[in-house]
């Protein structure tokens, strides 16, 4: 594995698609090809380098080291995308769309694109359940009701007044103390959701801090749970506190309210998928958080998809 030291050391290392696609061929096959559709290593390489043709009877199909990858049927170049990849893994708060467009000279709707398939495949879609103590919490995203024209408010009462979180969307989140952080973009917090996530995130007999919230009664059954009542004031008893997971939620909203400034609740999880990437591999070097995410770029998401 090749080490950075900057991000000129990384743009002179994949300066050219040749270069990025002998990398992936490692990263992806380990150095012996792959057919993906019937993952036979029983195939020929063609004159060209890139090319491959898969040589079991039946299937004989021809392929190349991005297929099967969000990398498939992409008009820009590799270089681009692993230049990408490499500032999205590791700038703090990631990059807009408008800014990456600029460093990469692309339109904004290409940089959007491209920075929302990173995302995806910066998706852990089988997380390692929590165990340990583990603390839960839930958070709100989206502008305050009140600078919205009130035309726009959703939430305004007969006698003029509003529900400061209404208009905005749900975040369920967890995080093992010194581990990981897992979130969920949900339509509304009630007492189910929030008990069948943890129930599947978190292994049974784990100490669990929440805040006072109704939702999480009777979870004592399977965890060791402890609440701190911030209505009253209280945010740490002993080594009962939800500090950790509200320091992320901390990072989320900067990177939301920072960098792109307003989400939509359809594309929220990526977001929150992304900063929980991040914040899951900060022990890492920059070079292995780029190896990482790029491990992770099998499957597609297509424009017609994501704009659905």
């Amino acid at each position: 594995m090749k080490t950075f030291k900057s991000i000129l050391a990384f743009q002179r290392a994949f300066d050219t698609d040749e270069k990025c696609r002998e990398h992936l061929e490692l990263s992806r096959w380990n150095g012996t090809p792959v057919c993906p559709f019937c993952k036979s290593t029983n195939v020929h390489r063609h004159p060209n380098g890139k090319k491959f043709n898969c040589k079991v009877k039946g299937c004989r199909k021809i392929f190349s080291v991005t297929v099967g990858t969000i990398y498939e049927n992409s008009k820009i170049g590799l270089s681009k995308w692993y230049l990408a990849t490499y500032i999205l893994t590791n700038h703090s708060k990631g990059i807009s769309s408008l800014q990456l467009a600029g460093w990469l000279d692309c339109t904004q709707k290409t940089a959007w694109f491209l920075n929302h398939r990173i995302r995806e495949m910066l998706t852990e879609n089988e997380p390692r359940l929590l165990s340990n103590v583990v603390e839960a919490d839930e958070t709100f995203i989206g502008g305050k009701a009140i600078n919205k024209h009130k035309s726009k408010r959703n939430n305004t009462k007969a006698d003029g007044s509003f529900n400061p979180i209404e208009d905005k969307t749900p975040v369920l989140g967890m995080v093992e103390r010194g581990g990981k952080v897992i979130t969920k973009v949900v339509t509304k917090v009630n007492g189910e959701d929030l008990k069948l996530f943890i129930r599947w995130n978190v292994v049974e007999g784990s100490t669990l801090y929440t805040d006072e919230l109704a939702a999480y009664k009777r979870l004592g059954k399977l965890y060791t749970h402890e609440t701190v009542n911030h209505g009253s004031g209280e945010y740490v008893r002993g080594k009962a506190h939800t500090n950790t997971i509200e320091g992320f939620w901390s990072l989320l909203k900067r990177q939301i309210v920072g960098i792109h400034h307003s989400v939509s609740p359809k594309h929220l999880q990526r977001y929150t998928n992304e900063s929980a990437f991040r914040y899951n591999q900060r022990g890492l070097t920059q070079d292995v958080k780029f190896e990482q995410a790029i491990g992770r770029c099998e499957g597609r998401l297509k424009y017609e998809d994501l704009i659905a």
